[in-house]
């Protein structure tokens, strides 16, 4: 990912400009005062860069939980504030900040709050989950343009390469979201799907719980599926394929169906290079036969007011625990303007999300976004705002 090693840090007096990039703030990590984040802004993207000392010099990327695309905005923040503060810049990945022209237009590019706000009307949708190269997805998008498809990845390289190849197309039929597709489907009305594709997942053998497939996966899946609609898992790995179909077996009721090196309509360069090494791929499909009940959820992100820092000290570190779900204070900053953010993770045991809180006296938020409007997540947050609030 893009980065810079400068020879030492220069603090900027802030807010300042430099160029088309506004920086805001500084955090300073309270435990460990060699790792401070810059509150940037680019493009009407928001997100942190990240300052970080090391054993030679000092490294300035963006910080992870935040980090937008397309990567040229990351790319273009890093040289500004190297500029901004006169840093010796020892060694750079970054200096092609053009923005390529096939990105220029990232309309099909949407942040979980476009869906959040309203759900694109389609008479048919298709999702596809962890799309990588993005061959099938764009593959299905092309032959069906009567149909709206959702690419689902996390993977920012797989993202930009997707867009490009929707904007060299012209397809006005996908929308790219990076973000967790397990949080996502909460988004999506009931009975609207008439596919959604799981192909090559992550196996996550060392870290199952990560793994995309689950009970509450499929139930979600199942949920958003109009009548006859399908789920489809498509694997190369045969301990998540009986992972998967010991979960699909498990579930009281189910239409599956299992195929075994089945050809399709279009393959990954990973299927084409499994299938040289003789490997076999699984199919697991799902058929939903069921009308599911709208998704009705009510609450909200707002917190109260005031500033403890004795408080956030005490928390920071610690986990938090309520039925359903948890808080977990990972690191604590304090700000150049004497504010304090933490950084958390927050939500379901199986479906957590990363986010920062800035609190401040007059008003505390989320950054660089609320979280996913789910059930959990709003009592999750309850529990937070009396934590850090009272």
């Amino acid at each position: 990912m893009p980065h810079i090693h400068i020879k030492s840090f220069n603090p900027a007096a802030l807010p300042a400009k430099e160029g088309n990039v506004d920086f805001h703030f500084t955090a300073t990590n309270v435990t460990h005062p060699d790792e401070h984040l810059i509150a940037t802004t680019i493009d009407d993207k928001e997100f942190f860069l990240l300052v970080k000392d090391t054993p030679d010099n000092v490294l300035l990327k963006s910080e992870k939980i935040s980090r937008p695309s397309p990567t040229y905005v990351v790319k273009r923040a890093l040289n500004a504030y190297a500029t901004l503060t006169g840093s010796e810049v020892l060694a750079s990945n970054v200096n092609d900040t053009s923005k390529n022209i096939h990105l220029e237009k990232d309309d099909s590019l949407w942040s979980i709050h476009d869906f959040a706000k309203g759900f694109p009307e389609a008479k048919d949708v298709r999702i596809e989950v962890g799309f990588g190269s993005g061959r099938h997805l764009l593959h299905q998008a092309k032959e069906n343009p009567e149909i709206l498809f959702i690419g689902i990845e996390i993977h920012k390289p797989s993202v930009e390469q997707a867009l490009k190849q929707i904007n060299i197309l012209g397809l006005k039929n996908l929308i790219l979201l990076d973000y967790d597709a397990r949080l996502f489907l909460e988004l999506v009305p009931s009975n609207i799907v008439s596919r959604v594709y799981v192909h090559f997942p992550v196996p996550w053998d060392k870290k199952p719980h990560r793994r995309v497939i689950s009970t509450a996966f499929i139930g979600e899946s199942t949920r958003v599926l109009a009548p006859q609609g399908r789920l489809e898992l498509r694997t190369d790995s045969e301990n998540y394929f009986a992972y998967s179909w010991e979960t699909f077996i498990s579930l009281n009721r189910a239409k599956l169906e299992v195929n075994k090196n089945q050809e399709i309509a279009i393959s990954s360069k990973y299927e084409d290079r499994w299938k040289k090494m003789e490997k076999n791929i699984y199919d697991i499909t799902l058929t939903n036969d069921e009308i599911s009940p709208e998704l009705t959820i009510e609450g909200s992100f707002l917190f109260k007011s005031g500033l403890d820092e004795e408080r956030l000290n005490k928390l920071n570190t610690t986990t938090q625990k309520i039925e359903g779900g948890f808080i977990h204070f990972e690191r604590l900053y304090k700000t150049s303007d004497e504010r304090m953010l933490m950084r958390v993770s927050m939500g379901s045991f199986e479906r957590p999300e990363h986010l920062y809180v800035i609190i401040g006296k007059e008003k505390s938020y989320y950054f660089p976004m609320q979280p996913v409007p789910s059930q959990v997540n709003f009592a999750v947050h309850k529990h937070l705002d009396e934590l850090l609030h009272g």
